[in-house]
């Protein structure tokens, strides 16, 4: 078992100075890349190589001042573990909303792209419309005016009147297409402009795209990392706690007690975590009806407010529908898929918030989860229905919702509503 507990132990060094690694080298790409910096993690590796061991608390245990240098060798271990925790989670923060904002700059171009198109293509159906027209006033004219108009009312004097009329009709139909012709020329003018802006928004479109994916990448692996250093600082914590035991406290803590206690924790937490892999199998019932095309209600409550513009946001884009589910109630997986980002912080006022990547590159987002209430983890596969996260009111929220998004190709977002509803879900 001591050699299973050094294992593990020169595993964790291992990790975390892999960690800081990994953290160095994305640092150099991403102050390139968006003009900012990680935390710096260089310190972190070094130090993992000078946490106290259980050799240490043996060889100290009976030495006064010995004992006194590795309890201030745990403490600082303990200081270091916490405040690489809190830096690499307002790290994760900041690149959460470095990301959101250029995901929202994204949107706005997108719809803005989308309307100038559609501007356009309506110019050109009207001068399309007109060209017609004109053709067919054009056909009647020369049906009803050709000839010499003094010989056709000397030699066909019955038909007087029939040839005045059709000559008034002419003059009619002449300055119909005279309108008609200036209002083609307007409308194929106005198409061309439409067009051109349109084909500038695309451009810039896709210069912002760009810059929104590296964006995301960045938010992504720093609450990944935040994340790893979380659950270094829970697990390092119980160990360094269990070592100040055996220094300080009256009984006689061994590295033997504090690896029996190891062993009922993992045993707990196997058991805990194959429970959690077995219930991501299943759809929690609380879900709701599962339609046959595999998509369920994310959270229940009335729409609160619509995705797009609306006099609730003033001039903001709202990406996705609100959902007024009471605090601290499930939100499911609307799909299955693998959690491609779940981070704590503002996130550019979405709270924290969980990212499910499905099939074919769709993507769902779950916003305002309650503090502490995203219950999965980045990479983690999880089934349709299966819970996710409990409802709060984190971000820019003024009550408990659930904030959710439909990303088909995973950046352009698009309406829940009819989507979810050609998925044969009704949301609110």
């Amino acid at each position: 078992m001591n050699d299973m507990h050094a294992s593990r132990g020169t595993a964790a060094k291992l990790t975390l100075r892999a960690l800081g690694f990994r953290v160095i080298g994305f640092t150099a790409v991403l102050s390139l890349v968006l003009g900012v910096s990680l935390y710096s993690s260089s310190n972190q590796a070094a130090f993992a190589e000078e946490y106290p061991t259980w050799s240490d608390v043996t060889d100290a245990r009976n030495n006064e001042a010995a004992t006194k240098k590795v309890v201030n060798r745990i403490k600082a271990a303990l200081v270091q573990l916490e405040s690489q925790a809190v830096a690499a989670q307002k790290d994760a923060e900041d690149k959460g909303n470095i990301w959101q904002e250029a995901d929202t700059k994204y949107q706005a171009k997108a719809t803005q792209t989308a309307t100038l198109q559609e501007q356009a293509d309506a110019a050109n159906i009207e001068a399309e419309e007109a060209e017609k027209r004109i053709g067919e006033l054009a056909a009647r004219l020369v049906r009803g005016g050709s000839g010499d108009v003094t010989t056709n009312l000397l030699t066909n004097s019955q038909d007087a009147d029939s040839l005045l009329y059709n000559l008034g009709m002419s003059s009619k139909i002449s300055q119909q297409t005279s309108a008609l012709f200036d209002r083609a020329v307007q409308a194929r003018n106005t198409a061309q402009s439409l067009t051109d802006a349109a084909e500038v928004a695309r451009t810039e479109l896709e210069a912002l795209k760009i810059a929104a994916e590296k964006a995301f990448v960045a938010a992504q692996e720093a609450a990944r990392l935040a994340e790893a250093a979380l659950a270094e600082q829970q697990e390092r914590k119980i160990e360094f706690d269990a070592q100040l035991a055996a220094l300080t406290s009256a009984r006689q803590a061994t590295e033997t007690s504090y690896l029996a206690g190891v062993r009922v924790r993992e045993a707990a937490r196997a058991a805990a975590q194959a429970a959690a892999e077995a219930a991501a199998q299943v759809p929690n019932i609380d879900a709701g009806e599962i339609s046959l095309s595999g998509w369920a209600r994310p959270a229940g409550g009335y729409i609160s407010s619509v995705y797009g513009y609306s006099s609730g946001y003033g001039t903001s884009f709202h990406k996705g529908v609100d959902l007024a589910a009471g605090c601290g109630t499930g939100i499911y997986a609307a799909s299955s898929g693998k959690v491609v980002y779940a981070g704590y912080g503002w996130n550019g006022g979405y709270g924290n918030y969980i990212i499910i990547e499905h099939a074919n590159g769709l993507r769902t987002a779950y916003g305002h989860i309650i503090a502490g209430g995203i219950l999965v983890s980045y990479g983690q596969n999880v089934s349709v229905g299966t819970k996710i996260a409990k409802v709060g009111s984190t971000g820019n929220s003024s009550g408990c919702h659930l904030h959710f998004e439909v990303r088909p190709n995973g950046w352009d977002t698009t309406n829940p509503v009819p989507f979810m509803a050609n998925q044969g879900i009704r949301l609110g």
